[in-house]
């Protein structure tokens, strides 16, 4: 896939967009407002969240479930939107994979399987995978965008469905489920030692719960490793694209690039950058030396003010420039995309609208930073400049 200049580009030519970024970054935002993009271009759009906050439904204005819900007036294309539910996901494999209906009610009633579904480690990050796979073959849609967990819970995302195939290989689950010729039986000697030990620490019901589990699943491996398969070749295809989002803080970077590297480990790469709450560039048309003169030119009077002010802002957008540096070199070639600090909420289409436009299309070129002379100054200057990640509230609307 050619390497394209913008997200509106890579928009247009993915079917698969996957986000991903430290917790408290605007990631579920932002995946949001690529889908809201990807649907103003006129493709037909789904984008699935682990963990949506409320306020963003709210600003879709739908209530999101287990089946995907239609955003209204974003055309020319579609948006629709979905929450992932682990237990239905999991039901609806085994129900697709199940010998005949008496196997599905043995599984579904089953306690083991209903407490897998809700706690058991990965369960989530498997059903996630499976959802998206479930989307990309849905023939409504022809772009599918996914707000994964935080960083190393979304590796989890990739790292699941090969997880799955080596638990279905492994040794202590086909002992688990192979017919004896006493029937369903536990034949290993030393599987049975291991299960009476564990037995005493979670309780013989537990352990009866679960072996009757696996025998019930027996037959349906087959399907679940196909499966997971599938889901592997597509995260890893040219059609799959991963946006890395982020803030100008050095633990937020640090995420991206640990996520970047374990990336490149798969032998995968990051397409776009999009960086969030980053304080613009004043005055770019000036240096830095014109600064400090300006500055102190104008000491002691109403301008200079203006003009110490102007250096603290300058100051705020080199420090976040360095802060994003070093993600920049583990990603060459990624587009990147900047959204700005804002002085409102993400609260309904028409702000969600304006995010989406920021990320799609190509960032304003800005000065390339230079360390600039730190002027000196008075106290309690006015900084009209509101510290990174926090938002003013909206003004209520009118009626």
């Amino acid at each position: 896939m050619t390497t394209p200049d913008t997200i509106g580009a890579l928009l247009d030519r993915t079917r698969v967009l996957v986000c991903a970024g430290a917790g408290g970054v605007g990631k579920t935002t932002t995946a949001a407002a690529l889908a809201l993009a990807a649907a103003r271009q006129g493709r037909r759009v789904v984008v699935i969240t682990i963990d949506p906050a409320k306020r963003l439904a709210d600003a879709m204005g739908v209530t999101l479930s287990h089946e995907p819900s239609l955003v209204a007036g974003v055309g020319p294309g579609e948006l629709w939107a979905v929450m992932l539910d682990t237990r239905a996901t999991f039901d609806g494999l085994v129900r697709r994979y199940s010998t005949d209906a008496g196997q599905v009610d043995q599984i579904l009633a089953n306690r083991f399987y209903r407490n897998m579904t809700g706690s058991l480690s990965g369960t989530q990050e498997y059903m996630a995978a499976e959802k998206l796979y479930d989307l990309h073959s849905d023939e409504r849609f022809d772009l599918v965008v996914v707000d994964t967990p935080p960083t190393r819970n979304a590796l989890d995302f990739l790292d699941a469905p090969a997880r799955l195939v080596r638990f279905l290989d492994h040794r202590l689950y086909r002992v688990l489920v192979a017919p004896t010729k006493l029937g369903m039986k536990v034949a290993n000697v030393a599987a049975q030692a291991f299960l009476k030990t564990i037995s005493r620490v979670v309780g013989g019901d537990a352990i009866a719960d679960a072996i009757a589990f696996f025998r019930a699943f027996d037959g349906m491996e087959a399907g679940f490793r196909q499966r997971a398969d599938s889901v592997m070749t597509l995260l890893q295809s040219a059609d799959t694209a991963f946006v890395l989002v982020t803030s100008p803080r050095h633990e937020a970077i640090d995420e991206a690039i640990f996520f970047a590297g374990r990336l490149r480990d798969k032998e995968l790469k990051v397409s776009a950058i999009v960086a969030n709450r980053v304080h613009p560039v004043f005055g770019p048309h000036l240096d830095d030396d014109t600064i400090a003169s300006g500055t102190a030119r104008n000491d002691g009077t109403p301008l200079g003010d203006l003009w110490v002010n102007l250096g603290t802002l300058r100051r705020a957008w080199l420090s976040e420039q360095a802060a994003l540096e070093p993600l920049l070199g583990h990603t060459g070639g990624a587009v990147v995309a900047t959204v700005p600090l804002l002085d409102h909420d993400v609260h309904d289409l028409d702000t969600l609208g304006e995010i989406a436009a920021l990320v799609a299309s190509t960032p304003t070129p800005t000065p390339t930073p230079t360390p600039a002379p730190r002027p000196t100054a008075r106290p309690n200057s006015p900084v009209p400049a509101r510290p990174a990640g926090r938002a003013r509230k909206p003004p209520p609307r009118p009626g």
